[in-house]
């Protein structure tokens, strides 16, 4: 029997044809059993352990007007570097120098203050992030420095005498030249914990 060229060439077509959707679902079946054992959200739950052990090394909460942000970064060798950011809850309000006097000058303000106690021991002075400029307050005799107003970020080196509790000690004032000033705070606790893989916040 005689084939035409015009059925020859169709038939080679379906054919063709036939072969490229069987590679295509062969492909598609060896795509499918990798996936089957290589679940995509693997990475994703891997992941959560590491964003968890960052969490654990800050802390915040908010008392008399100010919210205390504090976390501990750089941390090799049991040292390391503890970082308060003070920030005024309402505009205009302003904090208080870290060398200011314990009590102020005379009797007007405190101090911005981080200190450590149990195996947290300060490895230097307590520095700030903002320049300190002087207001005259009615009735005081001499200058008064303060931050600008709003947010002020402190930062204290400090190194672990080993593993176990330890304490962070905050002090501070909020003050505004026009709607006066807030409680002050003294010596407000937060705990902490060293351990084998650093320093972690007690859960409040």
């Amino acid at each position: 029997m005689n084939v035409s060229p015009q059925a020859g060439h169709a038939r080679k077509a379906r054919i063709a044809a036939a072969l490229l959707s069987l590679a295509a679902l062969t492909a598609c079946g060896e795509r499918s059993a990798a996936n089957a054992g290589a679940p995509a959200s693997a990475p994703a739950r891997a992941s959560a352990p590491s964003s968890a052990s960052t969490s654990a090394s800050t802390t915040s909460f908010s008392e008399k007007g100010v919210t205390v942000t504090l976390s501990v970064t750089d941390w090799q060798a049991s040292k390391g570097t503890l970082t308060a950011v003070f920030t005024p809850e309402e505009k205009g309000f302003h904090l208080y120098s870290t060398d200011l006097p314990a009590d102020g000058i005379e009797g007007v303000g405190r101090p911005t203050a981080v200190s450590v106690t149990g195996v947290l021991k300060a490895e230097g002075g307590l520095t700030a992030a903002a320049k300190v400029r002087s207001i005259s307050v009615p009735g005081v005799g001499a200058p008064v420095p303060v931050y600008p107003d709003g947010p002020v970020t402190t930062t204290l080196p400090v190194r672990a005498d080993g593993n176990g509790e330890a304490t962070v000690l905050l002090g501070y004032a909020s003050c505004s030249e026009r709607d006066g000033c807030t409680i002050p705070v003294s010596d407000r606790p937060v705990r902490l914990r060293i351990t084998a893989d650093g320093p972690v916040f007690d859960a409040r």
